[in-house]
């Protein structure tokens, strides 16, 4: 009965890589089916030998490992830091690192990223890049798609170099050492470099162009992005704008908003703006984006925007910034609306609704005049800005047709330090080893909703589920695989079908037997059952300890063919909107490279070739 649990277990998984691969089912449905066949098939014919047994409570435990919270709660974690436009500032300073070009910049940051890997465990290395890639990606309007996979892949070969770079590596030397070998920390940096230069030409000239634009991808941006808007805003006393001084005809600290007029004591001053400085009191026409207004907003302009310069006491009432519920969303006028023919401060929208009425977008040109002084027109955008229990109670409304697609909370850009700290304190703790990454990613997530860095309908948006059901029905599979002695199966019929090989084949030929199946385990897993049985052939084969050793950290590490791999693949694939088969297709071929490029190298490195 032993074999038949064996094969049964190991039938199951390849039905499943199949399913995932196929893309004819989604990653929730094959990830459910799968736990489901694994709990009916250990339930019908329990495993229960003297040696082993398997009930349904250790198939479900996956969806309490500790890896799997990590990741979830770095998500949530991130999406604070992308909520308060945290990485806004860093990601502008390795920018200027590129010069003009928005290609360099990545490459910039993605080498960057490696060489940290080296010396910090890399999943925090990759927490810490993701939303500086991606923040970099929108202000160079580049597809953050091409740039995140390689950052994972990248973070993994560079966590090869040392023995710090990955706790599999540590894993492995503290297998060794129990049997009296000692890795040291560079030990292992010489052929961890040749397969890093190896792999990562591959990354850094391919992996992008194999990735095709991603149009799920959570942080593309929607639909109408870049349309222009026409909006006004007020220039109080404590206005961040007080005091810009125009160069060249025009506001660079402005970036995106383009003013159209400036009005002053009566007074109309048209472009060019030569030497004009913005002072309090100032009525400012401008042209911009919903991006743009959005970012205007973040940096305390609610207040004095439309509707409310002209009433005091109400501007004096909302003068302090958009809270972490403040949302904007577009509305079209509707053919017969009663705010039709009405003047945008005329109109009623605002006092009706009680939301802010920010901008308008119309197709035809509007003339050189306020925002305010507009008549609405059938067809016409209006930016609306609002708490989200407002913005929802005009989805009934027949005059405004709100576009639920556009909702977009506004940055809360004065907690960005806030953020910034909290995502400190985690990663510190984990690298101190104060606390481990699921304890301190967790109180970090419980604190940026807390702290009202993010809202809790923010958090709940940025749970994944796909990797919730995707990891959880992995470990079920990695369990029973283990549980059931189909690894160690696998493990000795690799090492019989190597009998009689000369030494530096036995080493190619483990290597890729290892990376097979780190990618279907966890690589720790993989990392101390291969361990042993490492030792084990190198004793027969007589092939140096060291080298074997060598090679199941090395192997263990390629972890690139599927998302469940490795967990930087894990953070990576739903802000990077990657499907399984993304995987399949640039992972397989990396692995590939990186072992051909071991085997080159590992035997002469080891002197096998003797």
């Amino acid at each position: 009965m032993g074999d038949f649990h064996i094969w049964a277990t190991i039938g199951l998984i390849a039905l499943t890589i199949v399913a995932y691969m196929s893309n004819r089912f989604s990653l929730e449905a094959v990830s459910i089916a799968s736990l489901a066949s694994l709990l009916a098939l250990f339930s019908l014919v329990p495993l229960d030998r003297p040696d082993a047994s398997l009930s349904p409570e250790q198939l479900l435990s996956g969806f309490a490992n500790p890896a799997l919270i990590s990741v979830l709660a770095l998500i949530i974690i991130g999406q604070g830091l992308f909520a308060t436009d945290a990485m806004d500032r860093p990601a502008r300073m390795i920018g200027k690192l590129g010069g003009r070009s928005g290609l360099l910049s990545v490459v910039i940051t993605l080498i960057a990223a490696a060489i940290l890997s080296a010396f910090l465990n890399n999943t925090p290395v990759v927490v810490i890049f993701i939303p500086v890639l991606t923040v970099l990606a929108a202000q160079r309007n580049l597809d953050v798609a091409r740039s995140l996979l390689p950052l994972s892949y990248l973070s993994i070969l560079g966590g090869m170099t040392t023995l710090i770079g990955s706790s599999t590596n540590l894993l492995v030397a503290g297998v060794a050492a129990r049997q009296g070998i000692e890795i040291g920390m560079f030990d292992i940096t010489i052929p961890g470099l040749v397969l890093l230069v190896a792999g990562g030409v591959y990354v850094l000239l391919f992996v992008p162009k194999m990735i095709g634009r991603k149009e799920n991808t959570e942080l593309r941006e929607r639909p109408g992005a870049g349309a222009q808007f026409i909006g006004e805003i007020r220039i109080g006393p404590d206005h961040p704008f007080v005091g810009l001084e125009s160069r060249a005809g025009l506001f660079p600290e402005l970036r995106s908003l383009m003013p159209r007029i400036i009005e002053r004591r009566g007074v109309r001053i048209l472009p060019p703006f030569e030497d004009v400085v913005i002072s309090q009191g100032d009525l400012i026409v401008l042209a911009g984006t919903r991006k743009a207004f959005m970012q205007a907003l973040a940096r305390g302009s609610r207040g004095s925007m439309v509707g409310h310069g002209d009433d005091e006491s109400e501007g004096a009432e909302r003068s302090s910034g958009p809270g972490p519920d403040y949302q904007v969303v577009e509305a079209i006028v509707a053919p017969g609306s009663r705010h039709s023919g009405r003047t945008v401060r005329n109109s009623g929208i605002q006092t009706e609704h009680n939301v802010d009425v920010l901008a308008v977008q119309r197709r035809s040109r509007m003339g050189r005049f306020s925002m305010g002084d507009i008549r609405l027109e059938p067809g016409d955008n209006v930016l609306l800005g609002g708490g989200s229990e407002r913005l929802v109670a005009i989805r009934d409304n027949h005059d405004l047709l709100v576009m639920e697609w556009s909702a977009e909370p506004v940055p809360q850009t004065q907690k960005a330090w806030l953020a910034l700290c909290i995502f400190a304190g985690v990663v510190l703790a984990a690298l101190s080893g104060i606390a481990s990454i699921a304890i301190s990613a967790t109180i970090g997530a419980v604190l940026m909703v807390a702290t009202n860095c993010l809202t809790l309908t923010q958090a709940k948006r940025a749970f994944n589920e796909q990797i919730f059901l995707l990891v959880g029905a992995s470990i079920a599979a990695a369990t029973a695989l283990e549980k059931t002695g189909g690894a160690m199966f696998l493990a000795e019929a690799v090492i019989a079908a190597m009998d009689g090989w000369s030494k530096p084949f036995i080493l190619s030929g483990f290597f890729l037997f290892v990376a097979v199946l780190t990618n279907f385990l966890s690589n720790n897993a993989t990392a101390v059952l291969a361990t042993p049985v490492a030792l084990s052939a190198a004793n027969l084969s007589g092939i140096p300890l060291e080298a074997m050793v060598a090679t199941v950290i090395f192997a263990s590490n390629v972890s690139f063919a599927t998302p469940m791999g490795y967990q930087t693949n894990l953070l990576v694939m739903g802000p990077g909107g990657y499907s399984f088969s993304d995987f399949v297709r640039t992972g397989v071929p990396l692995v590939i490279i990186v072992w051909i490029a071991f085997s080159l190298f590992g035997p002469w490195y080891y002197g096998l070739w003797n």
